[in-house]
């Protein structure tokens, strides 16, 4: 994109999909082709999504960077900038700038196994990372994805993860079961003796609530993965997007800047801290 970092630029709403109670994903595309042209990202990168008059929101991207002429931002309806969105329609105006931050180690991580475990609403920046692995199929190894939430009605992108479960070792799981669930119930933890990667290989991508961080990095590095192979995002920190507010810093990083994706050596001592 431009220089100038804290310039927003126009984008359309091309479509709106409902994914869950609370939860929308909205295809956009930048008014100015050159503008959408530019657009470059990594997996766990994000945007800031502005609306004239309400605000600005840092939103990761949920689409894959191999998708040309758009992007998608999932969406969940939680504050007054989101809300503003929820009352837009296909074809409405918004503005974005970006994109910010260091995405997923999926370049250092050609070659080997990989793991994604996701959380709730945290299953949107990790499809970025699945749906590009997906593309390179054959630059990775085994792939495992490990899904939870409260309940089936919570779960996110039914079509994606239909299309997953064709090609990668998925297991979705939730707290509570309702009517028509044969899936798992419990905890994304107890999925975790489902592991069938050579860990000494693998790569771990978390994204999810805090406190799912502190259960499941035990749990990771009681069967063997290596500290510099767990990443975690931390995006709910995120704030200004450049660093310059200096709200979201993890220790003497910044998950603007140095984020929103950390591996475990990199911010182990502050995790706790998290919950």
């Amino acid at each position: 994109m431009e220089s100038n970092p804290y310039i927003p630029y126009p984008a359309e709403i091309l479509e709106i999909s409902q994914e869950s109670p609370g939860i929308k994903t909205y295809t956009l595309r930048f008014e100015d082709d050159k503008i959408q042209e530019k657009f470059n990202f990594n997996p766990g990168m994000f945007v800031q999504l502005s609306i004239a008059g309400v605000g600005e929101v840092p939103i990761s991207i949920s689409s894959s960077p191999t998708v040309d002429g758009s992007f998608e931002l999932c969406i969940e309806k939680k504050g007054r900038v989101t809300s503003a969105l929820f009352d837009m329609d296909e074809g409405s105006k918004v503005l974005v700038r970006g994109p910010y931050g260091n995405g997923f180690s999926l370049q250092g991580s050609k070659g080997k196994d990989i793991l994604f475990i996701a959380g709730g609403v945290g299953l949107a920046p990790l499809r970025s990372a699945i749906d590009y692995v997906h593309h390179f199929r054959k630059k990775y190894g085994e792939v495992q994805i490990f899904y939870g939430d409260k309940r089936p009605s919570c779960l996110l992108f039914q079509r994606c993860r239909d299309r997953w479960s064709k090609y990668f070792d998925m297991y979705s799981i939730c707290e509570v079961a309702e009517p028509g669930w044969t899936g798992e119930e419990g905890l994304v933890t107890d999925l975790m003796d489902k592991v069938s990667l050579d860990i000494k290989n693998s790569a771990a991508f978390l994204c999810g609530p805090p406190v799912m961080y502190k259960f499941v990095v035990v749990e990771l590095k009681d069967i063997g993965f290596a500290d510099q192979d767990i990443y975690l995002s931390l995006e709910r920190r995120m704030e200004c997007g450049i660093g310059k507010c200096r709200r979201c810093n993890v220790g003497n990083k910044f998950v603007c800047e140095d984020g929103p994706v950390f591996s475990y050596d990199e911010i182990g001592d502050y995790t706790d801290k998290e919950t």
